[in-house]
Parts: structure tokens; sequence; C-alpha cells
């Protein structure tokens, strides 16, 4: 996918950053859509149906996490990479954005090269072609890689980007136990650094979602999907 058209959404209470942000972005040739806060965000997420959202925590009228929780209910954006881009490192607060449906978080400040690299790695999977088959059946389960769906038996199930390609990943070879390293970097990459418990926040999300029994913890070592 070409660059001019790839939209992103920067969402922030603070004009200065959308202005600094939204010009180092558009300089490499993305189209910039900007609100100030979760509602407008929404709104304008709607409208403009972005790849990317790139999404503060604290704002007013509706913050960034309600925010995250509505728009991962909006059936046309399911494909959209949320990341948040908050002042606030505490490890909570981290967690908080990953069980809201967050795709990766982002700490401020950030040097403008710093922000344009990891929207790159953001935004690579949209170029990388499927070469395999896209459906991974396992019993009553579907998952179409090609597609992001999951169905369940006749119930179709929407899930946040990055839970997709964890259970993707982990159902990819069932039985096998995927320690914990590779996960982070086949499903975070090296560039994005999340916090310690991530993988644990999704893995929880997927067995509230997907079945508590097709998910087993070996501990000290990674997880692995049971068919």
């Amino acid at each position: 996918m070409k660059k001019k058209e790839i939209k992103i959404l920067l969402v922030d209470d603070e004009p200065d950053i959308l202005e600094i942000l939204g010009y180092n972005l558009s300089s490499e040739g993305y189209q910039i859509f900007t609100a100030e806060n979760g509602i407008k965000a929404i709104a304008e997420a709607k409208k403009q149906l972005p790849h990317l959202i790139i999404l503060d925590v604290m704002m007013p009228e509706m913050d960034g996490i309600e925010a995250c929780e509505k728009l991962r209910n909006i059936p046309e954006l399911s494909e959209t990479i949320i990341t948040f881009l908050t002042a606030r490192g505490e490890d909570y607060s981290q967690v908080a954005g990953f069980e809201a449906g967050a795709d990766d978080y982002i700490t401020k400040p950030i040097k403008p090269k710093v922000l344009v690299s990891k929207v790159k790695a953001l935004l690579r999977r949209f170029k990388e072609p499927d070469a395999v088959d896209n459906n991974i059946k396992l019993g009553n389960i579907v998952i179409n890689r090609e597609e992001y769906k999951i169905l369940k038996g006749k119930e179709e199930i929407i899930l946040p980007r990055k839970e997709f390609e964890l259970l993707a990943l982990l159902a990819s070879k069932p039985g096998k136990v995927f320690k914990r390293e590779d996960i982070l970097d086949t499903v975070w990459g090296n560039e994005v650094v999340v916090g310690g418990r991530t993988i644990d926040v999704h893995i929880r999300k997927l067995r509230e979602k997907i079945g508590d029994d097709k998910f087993k913890t070996v501990k000290g070592v990674g997880y692995k999907f049971v068919v």
C-alpha cells in the first residue's frame, strides 16, 4: 500500500502535539486527520476509516481508554491499528490500554524520527502478502487470516489486531509451546517495547472470548494452543 493511501488519525487534547506529529507524519506522505478528544475521535474514525489511530490516554470529555473500547466495537474499524500515546508510563496504565483493545503503546515524549519509525513498523503488515492458506481450521474454530475474522461455530468473533495475531500464531501449530520471547518478537516485533505482562493480558482476553480450555500456560516457558 502506498503512503498516500494510508490514513492516520491523531487524537490528543494538546494542539502543539497534534501539530508536531501531524507535520512529521504528513511530511512522510501519510494522510493525517486529527481530533482533540475521544468523542470527536470516534466520529472522525467512522468518517475516515483510518488504518492507524494514535490515541492519547488523558483527555477531557472522553479519555483514550473509553474511546478505544468504543472504537473496538465498530465492525468497520476491526482492522484498524490503535496505539496509545501518553506520558503515563506506569505498568497499570499499559495494562488498561491493552485490555481496552490497543495494539501498542508509545510513551511521551518521543522524538519525531522515532515516531515515524514506529509508525512504519506498525503499518508494515498492510504491505506483506499472505502467501499461505488464509484459513486455519481447528475443530469448530475457523481463523481467516486474510479477513481477520474468527468463526466459532456460527458465531463471528471480532478481535483486536494483536489478539488476533497472537491467536493465529498459537493456532498455526497446535500443541507447540511458543516461548514468550518468540511470541513478543513475532507479534509485537523488535521495534515496539511492551511490558512483561502484555502477553498475559492478551491470553486472558483470548481465554474469555475463545475458551479457557484452548490455551495452556507452560510456566517459565510460554503458551500453547490446545485442540
